[in-house]
């Protein structure tokens, strides 16, 4: 089975059946292109139209164009544009049109801003690394000393496994390659990767990479927030497995973890574990609306109208669903060399 049969999640032809929005699309080797309302996506062995209207997140990866006229519609229906290394294991840039809604956002900053709220969003994080046990009560303090004695027994138990020798985590802030042995050098090409992909997927549903509820003071502490959550079950046992077999290179870290992040459909489960942080069922965001006023009597108004005037404003909601569904083109001709040339 190719790469690309294990990312379906639903056929792009048949996107005019679903009701809500297809959370994400991946697409590598292949040139994108208008089609009226329509997103042409083309390669030599197919081409695909997907309603533009009906993907949240767009991951452009390796090896594609992208005419103006894409990009024109997709920011009018208010998807967003993430420029990613293969499967989504580096963020580059990303982009978001005007109208797009701020629901999520400002739900995550209403989160992050209140002492109370924050400390559940918190405790909701520890909790998935601890199933079936209860940190309602527990305090910041004892949650990240629980934590630390987590990952160290992982770090030992994988250590064991593979035989390979583990003297501890070594890191340099800002520079994650300069300092440790292999294995070291390993796990921080493998976090790497992985904090790519949760950074598109963060950008892609319109919440801020910088609103962190553990972490706090960097651009990306959201990033790292939900980074946090798969390491034990990806990039730490990957590391462990690849420095057994002597694939010591950033690259093998990064293939490595591209490869199993298609396999066992992480993407979607990002997704899905951003929403329900910000918000869990039975919390309903407020309906989209965009260009608003704020009003110091409690309810915005509408923006960009003469307010001696009634006004109907339109909005696009950007909801969405879990799905997730790639494009790939095939591999490129390697280059040949032309008779009687050395």
């Amino acid at each position: 089975m190719s790469v690309a049969d294990i990312w379906w999640k639903a056929h792009p032809h048949d996107l005019h059946r679903l009701t809500d929005r297809v959370s994400s699309v991946y697409i590598e080797r292949s040139h994108l292109d208008r089609a009226e309302n329509a997103i042409a996506i083309i390669n030599r062995r197919e081409t695909v139209r997907l309603p533009a209207a009906l993907v949240a997140v767009v991951l452009l990866g390796p090896g594609t164009r992208v005419t103006h006229g894409a990009m024109q519609l997709l920011a009018d229906s208010g998807t967003a544009v993430c420029w990613v290394g293969e499967q989504g294991v580096r963020m580059y840039a990303a982009g978001l049109g005007p109208s797009r809604g701020a629901a999520l956002l400002q739900r995550q900053a209403y989160l992050v801003s209140r002492t109370t709220t924050r400390l559940e969003v918190a405790r909701a994080m520890y909790a998935m690394r601890f199933p079936g046990e209860d940190v309602s009560t527990l305090t910041m303090q004892q949650l990240r000393g629980r934590e630390g004695a987590r990952v160290r027994k992982v770090y030992r138990q994988q250590a064991r496994q593979h035989g390979v020798p583990w003297n501890g985590r070594a890191y340099k802030a800002g520079d994650a390659f300069a300092v440790g042995d292999d294995l070291n050098r390993l796990l921080s090409a493998a976090n790497a990767a992985l904090y790519g992909i949760c950074h598109a997927v963060i950008v892609g549903l319109g919440a801020s990479p910088g609103l962190g509820f553990i972490h706090t003071g960097s651009a990306t502490s959201f990033v790292m927030d939900i980074a946090d959550l798969y390491k034990a079950e990806y990039t730490i046992p990957l590391a462990f497995q690849l420095a057994a077999r002597g694939l010591l290179e950033e690259r093998d870290a990064r293939t490595a973890l591209r490869d199993r992040i298609a396999g066992t459909g992480l993407l979607p489960r990002i997704i899905k574990d951003v929403k329900t942080l910000l918000a869990p069922e039975g919390v309903d965001l407020p309906d989209p609306e965009v260009n608003l006023l704020w009003d110091e009597r409690g309810n915005p108004v509408p923006g960009g109208v003469n307010w001696s005037d009634d006004f109907d404003f339109p909005v696009v909601d950007p909801s969405m669903d879990q799905t997730h569904i790639s494009v790939i083109g095939p591999e490129f001709d390697t280059p040949t060399t032309e008779a009687g040339e050395s």
